[in-house]
C-alpha cells in the first residue's frame, strides 16, 4: 500500500512538471524542423494606436454612419536575442471567457523568452501573427517563440475582440481584422526597420481562424464587394476595402513573401472573397486544417481555398480527424477542470503538442523557403505522396537508426524530416501557380 501511495504521489508531481514545459519546445517525436533554432529569444510589448476607426457596433442606421474612435492594440514582439546568462524566462498570462456564468479563466503559459533582452542582430524577416476571435497571442507561443529562435522577428497582435459568446459582434471582426493586420505591418515595417531590427521587404503573415481570414485578405485575396461578408457589415463600411474599392490598398501588406492560414474563416456561407478574390492571391500560401473542423467547414473552407488560389504556389496540410483548435498551445493546467475551458485549446482526437510540432516543422520549411530564399527546404514541402501513412523507407536505406529522420525522395517516400512510424494521419497537397 505504501508503494502504491508513493507511486501516486510521483504521478501527481509529474503532471504539473510536464504541463509546465514551454509550448515552443518539442519532444523527441517531433519532425526535424520543429525543434528550436540557435538563437535565444527576447520579448517586448508594444502599444499601438490605430486612429479614426469606424465603430461598427455603434452604426446608426437612421443617420447612415458610425462614430469614429481610436483603436488600441498591444503587440507582443518576439525576436532573436542575446539573453543574459541565467536570465529568468517570461511567464505569460491571459484571460479567457468561461462558460457563463463562471468568471473568466486566467491562464499562465511558461516561455523561453527573456523580457526586454537585447537583440542578437539586424535585418531579420518580420512575421505578423493574428489570433482567432476572443483569443490572445500568448496562446500561440508554440510558433511565435519557435520562429524567433530561428531568426525571425514575430509580432503577435492582441486584437481586443468583442466576446465570441455574442455572435452579433461578428461585423466588427470582419471589418477590423484585415485593417489591424495591415496597420501593424505598416507601423512595424517603418519603426523596426529604423531600428535596423528587420528587413521590411521580407514579411510573412500567420493567422488562425478569424486571423486566417484577416491574413488572406491582407495578402491579396480581394474581398467580394457584394458577397455575404460585405453585406454583414452594416452601412457598406467594408465595401471601400473590397475589390475595386477606393481603399482596397489599405488592407494590403507590402513586402509580403508568404502567408500561413490555420483553420481559416472566410469560406462557406461567408464567401468572403469568392473564387475571383482567391484567384487574386499570388503570395505563396500554406493552409493547415483539420478535416473534422466543427467550427469552420473544411470542404468549403481550407480545401476550397486551396483549389481556388490557382495563381499562388500553395500547400494544404490536413490533420485527418482534426478539429478547429490547431493554432493554439496545449491546454494549460488551469484549463483542464472544465470541458468548456479545455475546448479553447485541445483537439478531441490529436495530441496537441504533436500537432504543434508538425505545424512548426512545415511552417519553418515554408517560411525558410519563401521568405529567406532557402531552396533546400523544398523537399520538405513538395512531398512525393499525398497520404503520409503510405510512405515507405527500406531498412537498407541510410540513415538506419531507429530515431533517424527520413532523407525523403527518391530514397524514401516517408515524408522528409519525419521519423519511422511517426508520419501518420496527415495529407499534404501542393501545386505550383497556374501558367499565365
Amino acid at each position: 500500500m505504501r508503494r502504491l501511495s508513493a507511486l501516486s504521489a510521483m504521478v501527481v508531481i509529474a503532471i504539473p512538471a510536464f504541463a509546465a514545459e514551454p509550448p515552443s519546445r518539442y519532444g523527441t517525436d517531433a519532425p526535424e524542423l520543429a525543434h528550436l533554432g540557435s538563437y535565444s529569444v527576447g520579448v517586448r510589448t508594444l502599444h499601438l494606436r490605430e486612429p479614426a476607426q469606424a465603430d461598427v457596433l455603434k452604426f446608426d442606421a437612421a443617420h447612415g454612419g458610425a462614430p469614429l474612435r481610436d483603436w488600441e492594440l498591444d503587440v507582443e514582439l518576439w525576436y532573436p536575442a542575446n539573453a543574459p546568462p541565467r536570465a529568468q524566462p517570461v511567464n505569460y498570462s491571459a484571460s479567457y471567457l468561461s462558460e457563463p456564468p463562471a468568471p473568466p479563466l486566467r491562464i499562465a503559459v511558461p516561455g523561453i523568452a527573456v523580457r526586454d533582452a537585447p537583440p542578437a542582430g539586424a535585418g531579420f524577416p518580420l512575421v505578423i501573427v493574428s489570433h482567432g476571435w476572443s483569443d490572445d497571442p500568448v496562446a500561440m507561443t508554440w510558433v511565435t517563440e519557435n520562429l524567433a529562435s530561428k531568426g525571425y522577428v514575430v509580432a503577435g497582435i492582441r486584437h481586443g475582440d468583442p466576446p465570441i459568446t455574442d455572435r452579433s459582434t461578428l461585423p466588427e471582426i470582419l471589418l477590423q481584422r484585415p485593417l489591424d493586420i495591415a496597420f501593424v505591418a505598416r507601423t512595424l515595417q517603418s519603426s523596426l526597420a529604423e531600428e535596423k531590427l528587420i528587413d521590411p521587404d521580407r514579411v510573412a503573415l500567420i493567422g488562425h481562424s478569424t486571423g486566417g481570414y484577416g491574413v488572406l485578405t491582407a495578402a491579396g485575396a480581394t474581398l467580394d464587394p457584394t458577397g455575404p461578408t460585405s453585406r454583414l457589415v452594416p452601412g457598406g463600411l467594408l465595401r471601400p476595402y473590397a475589390r475595386g474599392g477606393a481603399l482596397e490598398d489599405r488592407v494590403r501588406v507590402k513586402g509580403l513573401r508568404a502567408v500561413v492560414a490555420l483553420a481559416p474563416v472566410g469560406g462557406g456561407a461567408l464567401a468572403a472573397w469568392g473564387a475571383e478574390g482567391l484567384r487574386s492571391l499570388g503570395t505563396p500560401l500554406l493552409l493547415i486544417a483539420g478535416n473534422h473542423d466543427r467550427s469552420v467547414d473544411y470542404a468549403t473552407g481550407a480545401r476550397a481555398m486551396y483549389d481556388e488560389a490557382v495563381n499562388a504556389a500553395r500547400y494544404l496540410l490536413t490533420f485527418e480527424g482534426g478539429g478547429h483548435q490547431i493554432g493554439k498551445n496545449p491546454a494549460p493546467p488551469e484549463a483542464r477542470a472544465r470541458l468548456w475551458d479545455l475546448d479553447w485549446f485541445e483537439d478531441p482526437v490529436w495530441r496537441h503538442d504533436r500537432m504543434n510540432a508538425i505545424e512548426a516543422h512545415f511552417i519553418t520549411a515554408f517560411l525558410d523557403r519563401y521568405v529567406k530564399g532557402d531552396e533546400s527546404r523544398a523537399p520538405y514541402l513538395e512531398v512525393p505522396i499525398v497520404q503520409s501513412s503510405a510512405g515507405t523507407w527500406p531498412q537498407t536505406v541510410a540513415p538506419t537508426a531507429y530515431d533517424a529522420y527520413s532523407p525523403g525522395a527518391p530514397e524514401a517516400t516517408v515524408w522528409k524530416g519525419f521519423q519511422r512510424k511517426h508520419a501518420e494521419g496527415l495529407t499534404l497537397l501542393w501545386a505550383l501557380p497556374a501558367a499565365n
